[in-house]
């Protein structure tokens, strides 16, 4: 019974994450079923915090699927399509500017006190920022693009080799 409420529970999901995820969450919710004690207390605190645990994470999955165009930036979690964090790109301005800064304290360190280097790092800072926004712009678009000519239904495809293994013929 507890099984096919967690199932119909799962279709509250997007169809895309639950033919991805769905039997495998099945699989780990009826593990950790098997191994709860037989204390009823920790029966319920198990099922409640799943079940929460299910509706929070599908209000997440549409969150995600309905905000992630929007709102490029928003979250700084890893992501399997991105190789480093988003927040990477603000940790390495933060670098620069330390490095600029160093520059212009060893420049005045080393007798160079006309301060050349003060009024280009505002101007340097504002043009690279703007750079990064038109080129993540451009990328966006060019991925927004591509997701929805269906490029990526390309990696599903079944060519004809894959379906005759798949029905047991050599």
């Amino acid at each position: 019974m507890v099984l096919t409420v967690y199932g119909w529970l799962l279709y509250l999901y997007p169809e895309s994450y639950r033919h991805e995820f769905g039997e495998e969450m099945t699989s780990v919710f009826c593990q950790a079923r098997s191994e709860l004690p037989p204390e009823r207390a920790a029966k319920i605190r198990f099922y409640r915090r799943e079940f929460c645990g299910l509706l929070s994470g599908a209000l997440g999955a549409h969150l995600d699927r309905l905000l992630d165009p929007a709102i490029p930036f928003r979250r700084f979690s890893m992501q399997p399509q991105f190789r480093f964090p988003r927040s990477t790109l603000f940790l390495m301005l933060v670098i620069l500017a330390a490095v600029v800064l160093t520059i212009a304290k060893a420049s005045s360190i080393a007798g160079d006190t006309s301060g050349s280097v003060w009024p280009t790092f505002g101007f340097l800072l504002v043009f690279m920022l703007l750079t990064v926004c038109t080129a993540a712009a451009i990328v966006w678009g060019i991925l927004h693009s591509l997701r929805r000519s269906g490029v990526h239904r390309l990696e599903k495809m079944e060519s004809w080799m894959d379906s005759a293994e798949s029905k047991g013929k050599p």
